[in-house]
């Protein structure tokens, strides 16, 4: 029997969570099983009132860090399939019977293609390339399925990453093969673009990019981000 387990980690997102739970009650088939499990990080602005207040919502608490807080929801998801969705992206209507379908049909881990809700010549740009699969134009705001069976055995999130997280498993993941594209979009905020300049923003995540690639430390990627980016 399938189910879709929906993991969302927060922390102080009370306006974002509760637009996204609302918006997933009224995209979502309900022709399969399905879970919603938010992972609080240590919230102090209403953000767990808010997720208690949703009927279908599950809160469980877990140490700060994304990496920690989806590992932790995929310990507590019975589903048998895996959904992990940052709480600004909004996925298209009928989301789970498409991640379903594919994983019918032997791809066991995948994501949406993406647009933002700004225009911008450079984000329009980036949100082309990310109908192309291939693992340099992925991204976590384009949220990731992947079976529990596989995420078990490939040992989850890296908890050494506080970011980059998405960037790392997803790597891993296109090393088992099998990673499909979903020729649909979701719909994700552009907020962090809007916040530090989208030309600023796109430059200190290419530098990320540049570091990992070049195998500068968990340490060191974590340091310029924490540096340059608000």
């Amino acid at each position: 029997m399938n189910k879709i387990s929906i993991i969302i980690p927060i922390l102080n997102e009370v306006d974002a969570i509760h637009r996204l739970l609302l918006h997933l009650e009224n995209t979502i088939s309900k022709t399969i099983d399905y879970e919603i499990i938010v992972v609080d990080g240590g919230s102090n602005d209403g953000s767990q009132k808010t997720v208690q207040n949703h009927q279908k919502a599950r809160l469980i608490n877990s140490e700060k860090g994304r990496a920690k807080q989806l590992n932790t929801g995929a310990k507590a998801a019975s589903g048998n399939i895996l959904y992990f969705l940052h709480c600004d992206s909004f996925p298209p209507k009928n989301f789970d019977i498409y991640v379903w379908e594919q994983v019918q049909n032997g791809n066991q881990a995948g994501c949406f293609r993406l647009k933002f809700d700004h225009l911008h010549p450079v984000l329009l740009v980036s949100q082309w390339f990310t109908r192309i699969n291939h693992i340099s134009c992925r991204g976590g705001d384009q949220s990731l399925f992947v079976t529990k069976e596989l995420f078990n055995e490939i040992g989850g999130y890296d908890e050494n990453y506080i970011i980059y997280e998405d960037n790392e498993i997803i790597k891993r993941l296109y090393q088992k093969g099998k990673f499909a594209v979903i020729p649909k979009y979701l719909i994700t905020s552009a907020r962090r673009y809007r916040e530090n300049g989208v030309w600023t923003l796109q430059y200190h995540f290419t530098v990320i990019h540049l570091k990992r690639r070049l195998g500068h430390s968990v340490e060191s990627m974590l340091d310029y981000y924490r540096k340059y980016v608000k």
